[in-house]
């Protein structure tokens, strides 16, 4: 509404009307024109750098769900106006980060820089935090669903262990790469595609020991189709025992091998009590144990 939260500039023919160039107020930065001195408004600016670095025509454009109007309305106008040229081809708009269900503001307190997280966090926990969610959605920040994105991305990276995979690969296509890049061209929808993921996941888990030819190649394709997102490109074991984590135990790799050890020698002398007291030791610092047939494995929390 004008007047709202601007007074009305006078200079105007409509209220609704924006500004190109700004007319200089005393103590502003300012230039020469043809209409005397001023700056560019704030829809100009945008149109300007687009054009100098990307052309009259470029094909994505991106910006807040705020910015749809009156701003990239206007981009549009001005830049389409003055090229006579389409702007953009198109327009995503993203959802707003949120901490703790509040938006994410400096005023509010509640403001976080990515350096602040990755002390706490895997870079690739984060990642898979974000495409998690429907870019055009909120994000919600909180220590809660990054742990959530860790417990996911560790069950993805579970199905992948122990099943050794080439490192080069013939791209699989079948019903699984269907659905994932199908959800992928229906804007970007990541929260469908990594579903897609999970089945993988599945599949591999199942077959792990009746059949090892098929997980490999489920686990194969589970490593293709993670690439496109940036995730599932290390190996299952670094991961698992990455110790970038919030809940990092302070013991090193060897420190626990060491204790693994000590528990299968209680073990095979029938120590059970001082077996698992070391598991129960191993688990009050943030390490699983997994005992299977082939041996006992170990992660990180």
């Amino acid at each position: 509404r004008a007047g709202a939260r601007v007074a009305v500039d006078e200079n105007k023919d409509d209220p609704l009307d924006r500004v190109l160039w700004k007319l200089a107020k005393p103590g502003e930065p300012a230039w020469d024109s043809p209409w005397g001195p001023g700056r560019p408004g704030w829809d100009i600016e945008c149109s300007a750098m687009s054009t100098q670095c990307l052309g009259n025509h470029f094909d994505i454009h991106g910006g807040g769900l705020d910015l749809q109007f009156p701003h990239h309305e206007n981009e549009i106008a001005q830049s389409e106006g003055a090229t006579e040229e389409k702007f953009a081809n198109v327009w995503m708009h993203n959802g707003h980060v949120r901490v703790d269900d509040e938006k994410m503001s400096k005023s509010l307190g509640n403001f976080f820089t990515i350096r602040e997280v990755l002390e706490k966090y895997d870079p690739e926990v984060i990642r898979y935090f974000i495409v998690s969610s429907h870019y055009r959605s909120p994000l919600n920040y909180s220590d809660q669903h990054l742990e959530n994105a860790k417990g996911s991305l560790t069950t993805l990276y579970t199905a992948l262990r122990g099943i050794d995979v080439e490192a080069e690969q013939e791209e699989i296509k079948n019903e699984h790469s269907e659905r994932f890049y199908a959800a992928m061209d229906d804007d970007f929808n990541t929260p469908k595609a990594i579903a897609v993921l999970f089945e993988l996941a599945r599949e591999c888990n199942k077959h792990k020991t009746s059949d090892p030819t098929r997980a490999t190649k489920h686990a194969v394709q589970l490593i293709q189709l993670g690439a496109v997102l940036g995730l599932l490109q290390r190996d299952a074991e670094a991961f698992l025992k990455s110790d970038v984590t919030e809940n990092e135990s302070g013991l090193s790799s060897d420190e626990i091998e060491a204790m693994i050890e000590q528990r299968n020698a209680a073990r095979r002398n029938k120590d059970f009590a001082e077996s698992d007291r070391i598991r129960d030791d191993l688990a009050a610092q943030g390490i699983v144990l997994e005992d299977a047939a082939g041996g006992t494995t170990w992660r990180r929390e």
